[in-house]
């Protein structure tokens, strides 16, 4: 098979990484990849939402399946552009279409979806410019701290956790009145607050089957000890000890098979991966969340602790067979830890020369913000590498993890130590 993978960032590298070990996969392209990616496949120079240009692609390289590794194209109908064209319908999309998509691109839909089909959630309100004077009346009542989340895409920045009365009305204003974060914040999602501690689930579903892939938790805040500014994330472990078989058949049984039968209900077809964002709340899961994609940096953890042929399991989303597949899970702990630019999460440093990952160890160094030029590779992104590495036990893979994130250098380079040594 000749496969395509959607993307440049960690994420994609792992799938990347993954992919290239299948005897499934003759060849591989990556567009547009990075610095790293091309050790697996042929990256092309092309952007996600060019679909023009990937119809191009997929026509001339003979692609048989695509794997859409962030959501902006997916949340755009890169689905529905394959199914929509000639000569494209016959080309398995891994990755939902654009109506199922909303389930990431709009979280006023996802939260209608869950109270529709009785998955545990936080409660809820919505506002719109129009409706801003009840909303600051409703923030009165809810309830503090108190979460502001636009309703559309905001590049993982638009929510907000609000600690005062003062500070929620002021954000709920600037959300709706003077578009905050563009036309993202054109509804707000007001919602009540929940205690406890966040879990990355991931199902790969073919509209009618799933498989459960490996948990992950992720680190969002830049700095030690989970304070400081939210970033895209800055490190994941999977297992997750508190996820156990008895936490995870809760997971399955109040979330998993409402959210796939639910779908189904609402003649939502839907083939690729559900990202479900939980809280684990004194033992119950509640869902903060959907994504309609993996999470980075928690696929490079949950990559490598899958043993069975990845393809295989691409190829049973595409076919409707997912049931009849093999899911093997390694036993061992992954851990990542995600190397950032300086000044990352706000203006950082780019185009610094990056040494030292041959020195690596015993992790996989999964290029992220990347690229090549004459004076070799260079940092281009806010996150530039993730090194994962899979161990016996959780305190010798977070140490190996920390250890070969040390031995690479650029100028500005930044990495939390503490990454899963809350879960020791």
């Amino acid at each position: 098979m000749n496969i395509l993978i959607l993307g440049s960032g960690g994420r994609e590298s792992a799938f990347a990484w993954k992919i290239a070990q299948s005897p499934k996969c003759e060849k591989l392209f990556i567009a547009p990849g990075n610095a790293g990616t091309h050790q697996y496949g042929t990256n092309v120079n092309l952007k996600v939402t060019d679909f023009e240009g990937i119809k191009q692609l997929v026509i001339s390289e003979k692609i048989d399946l695509v794997l859409v590794g962030p959501e902006e194209p997916l949340v755009k109908g890169i689905h529905d552009f394959f199914l929509a064209d000639e000569q494209l319908k016959g080309v398995p999309v891994v990755g939902p279409q654009q109506h199922a998509a909303q389930l990431e691109g709009s979280k006023d839909f996802s939260k209608q979806f869950m109270e529709k089909h009785n998955i545990p959630t936080a409660a809820y309100k919505t506002f719109t410019k129009d409706t801003l004077q009840e909303g600051l009346t409703y923030l009165a009542t809810a309830g503090l701290p108190v979460v502001l989340k636009a309703d559309g895409l905001a590049a993982g920045k638009g929510v907000l956790i609000c600690l005062t009365l003062e500070e929620a009305q002021l954000e709920l204003t600037q959300m709706l009145a003077e578009a905050k974060f563009g036309e993202a914040s054109s509804r707000v999602v007001v919602e009540q607050f929940l205690q406890g501690i966040e879990l990355s689930v991931f199902v790969m579903t073919d509209g009618t089957n799933y498989k459960i892939l490996p948990e992950a938790k992720d680190y969002k805040r830049i700095g030690e000890g989970d304070t400081g500014l939210n970033t895209g994330g800055m490190g994941s472990v999977s297992p997750v000890p508190f996820a156990d078989a008895g936490y995870m058949k809760k997971v399955e049984e109040k979330v998993i098979i409402p959210t796939v039968e639910g779908l189904k209900k609402d003649n939502i077809p839907y083939k690729g991966f559900i990202f479900i964002g939980l809280m684990n709340s004194e033992g119950e899961p509640w869902v903060i969340e959907y994504n309609c994609r993996m999470g980075d940096p928690e696929t490079e953890s949950v990559m490598r602790r899958i043993d069975s042929d990845f393809v295989d399991l691409l190829q049973g989303v595409a076919e409707g067979n997912l049931n009849e597949k093999e899911l093997i899970i390694s036993p061992k702990t992954a851990a990542t830890v995600v190397m950032v630019a300086g000044g990352y999460p706000g203006e950082y440093l780019k185009n610094k020369v990056i040494t030292g990952t041959e020195n690596v160890r015993d992790s996989i160094v999964f290029h992220a913000g990347t690229s090549t030029q004459e004076d070799g590779v260079i940092s281009t992104g806010g996150r530039v590498l993730a090194i994962t590495t899979l161990q016996n036990d959780m305190f010798t893979a977070l140490q190996q993890a920390t250890a070969d994130a040390s031995r690479i250098y650029y100028d500005g380079m930044y990495f939390r130590k503490d990454i899963g040594f809350d879960l020791l």
